[in-house]
Parts: C-alpha cells; structure tokens; sequence
C-alpha cells in the first residue's frame, strides 16, 4: 500500500480529490490512505445503486467511517437496474460513472475537485483480462482497466493497481480496520465472481506471479491498441468523414476494421466481429452504382449513401423509413 500511495502522490495528483467510496476493504484503505496523506484534502463519493437491501447499511457505514476521518461525504443514489438482456455488471458500473459526471458537475466538485482515485487492485485487473479472453474480446479489452484516464474536466486514477487483494485487507486489519462485505461478490452466477472463486486460486497456486505478468501483458495490449487508434484517425483522414467507399476499399481488410471500428465508436456503436464480417463483405462488393450497404449495428443502422457510408441511430430499417 505504501508503495503505491508513493508512486500516486509522485504524480502530483490536483488536490482536494475525491475517492469512489463504496465501504468495501478496497475502497476503505484508500480512503484511509489518502487521508492519512493528504488531510484535509479528501472527499469521499459513495453511489448508493438500490440493488440489494444491504445498500443502505453501506451507506451508514460510509457516514460513520467518514464522520470518524473527519471526511466529506456526498451520497448519490441512482438506478442501476439492467435492462432485459443487459448484463447487470455493466449497468451498475454505467449508473455509478453517470453518478461520477454528476457529482464532478455539482457546484462543489466544479469549484475544487478535479481528481477521483477509484480502488480497483491487481486482482481485479487479472480478473479484467480473463473475463476479457473469455468473451474473445480484441486488444482494446485486452487492455483491461487503464490507470489513469479523463472524463471532461476530471482526471480518474487508480492507484492500486499494482496491489495484491491480499495485502489490502492485511493492511486494513493491521490498523484495526473493519469494511463491509457484499454479498453479492460470492454470487457465481456472475462471471467475474466465477473467475474470483474459481480461477484466482489455481492461479496463484500455479503462477505465483500472474498478477504482475497479466498487468504486464494488458500495459502490451493498451501501447498497440494505441497504435491502431492513430493508424484508425490518420486513415479517416485520408478516407474522409463519412468514409468514401471506394477509398475505403483501397486499404486492407484489417485496416478497413480498424477504421469503421474506429469510426463506429465515434457515432457511440460497436460491431459484433460477425457483423463487421459482413459489412467488409458488403463494401467489397459495392462495386455499381445501384449497390446497396444496408447492415444493422448495435441500436442503429450503416447504411450507403451516395458515394459514402453513413450511420443513423434510427431503430427503424432504411427500407421502411422509405
């Protein structure tokens, strides 16, 4: 914990900052450690997300640990009920950075605070890579969870990283410490808690060091996924924005992915590699003038208009908006 806290205040991070505190052990130490070295300089955000009839016993733990540190506190309570279909770890963490935005855009947080340090470890992020070659996902979920990144005005950091799950509760109980638990995290019907149970431990037992070589591997995937984002931005240069089709269709087919992808992602829509098979299918055949591109992507449609591609974030099929 001293380490990393070390190497975090080298960053000279803007003060005040605020941490995302759920009462966990995770986000208890750093809360504890940030207010040990920046007193007077740390507010605390808690997201009450209403999903389980323990939440509100979180949030009074929260007070009572902040109102002992002498530390502000701002509760924001939010919705995070998924949507049919919808994983329910990805809607929560949707309303808990929505709830972020909102409180960095209060009066308060606009006046001061410009930096939010959040307690994912090492573990989680080993955790992050392995749910990530399950779904077969690129390099851009390769890359798992980056240390630091910027949401408007506000810098996000996490500064344990590097830290072992392990040693953050050794640390918390050397102090004489206590955090909530949520019983949620035991649930295995939920993937990542499958591969906290399950795969951790054999990890552990048959790769000691799996924590810092999967960091490592993840720091490989997030330097070249950079890499394809510019090669993505220099190539919508040259093909234009909406792309032109038969500029297009002058590049490779991997550069072609790495672009509409690229480019998908700016109209805030992703691809499933199934679709993206067929829309390089359709732009190579696009060939006369009369050739359609007509292809359903995530909650809108690609389709060709003129001599480009366009998006339309319409539900409605092309063919019958007429």
């Amino acid at each position: 914990m001293e380490r990393a806290m070390a190497a975090f205040a080298a960053s000279a991070p803007a003060l005040p900052l605020a941490v995302a505190f759920s009462g966990g052990a995770d986000s208890t130490a750093l809360l504890l450690a940030c207010a040990q070295r920046w007193p007077g300089q740390v507010h605390a955000w808690h997201i009450h997300h209403g999903l389980q009839a323990a939440a509100d016993d979180f949030e009074r733990h929260c007070v009572q640990l902040c109102q002992r540190l002498g530390v502000p506190l701002q509760v924001r309570r939010v919705d995070a009920q998924a949507a049919a279909g919808d994983s329910p770890e990805d809607a929560a963490r949707r309303a808990r950075y929505k709830a972020f935005d909102a409180l960095a855009l209060t009066q308060q947080a606009r006046a001061a605070i410009k930096t939010v340090v959040i307690a994912q470890h090492a573990d989680d992020q080993a955790e992050t890579v392995l749910l990530a070659l399950s779904r077969g996902a690129g390099l851009a979920g390769l890359a798992a969870m980056p240390r630091r990144w910027q949401r408007g005005d506000v810098v996000f950091w996490r500064p344990l990283l590097d830290v072992p799950g392990p040693l953050i509760r050794d640390w918390l109980r050397g102090l004489g410490e206590r955090w909530v638990e949520d019983p949620s995290n035991t649930d295995e019907r939920f993937t990542r808690n499958r591969i906290r149970a399950r795969l951790l431990p054999a990890l552990e037992a048959a790769f000691p060091q799996f924590r810092a070589t999967f960091a490592r591997s993840a720091a490989h995937a997030a330097q070249a996924q950079a890499l394809l984002q510019e090669l993505a931005a220099q190539d919508l240069a040259l093909v234009g924005l909406p792309p032109h089709i038969a500029a297009l269709q002058t590049l490779s087919p991997a550069r072609q992915t790495n672009l509409l992808r690229h480019w998908l992602a700016q109209q805030g829509a992703a691809a499933s590699t199934a679709q993206m098979t067929e829309l390089l299918a359709q732009i190579a055949a696009c060939t006369t003038r009369g050739h359609r591109i007509s292809l359903k992507i995530g909650a809108g449609w690609l389709q060709r208009q003129g001599e480009v591609l366009a998006w339309s974030d319409s539900q409605e099929s092309p063919a019958h908006r007429g």
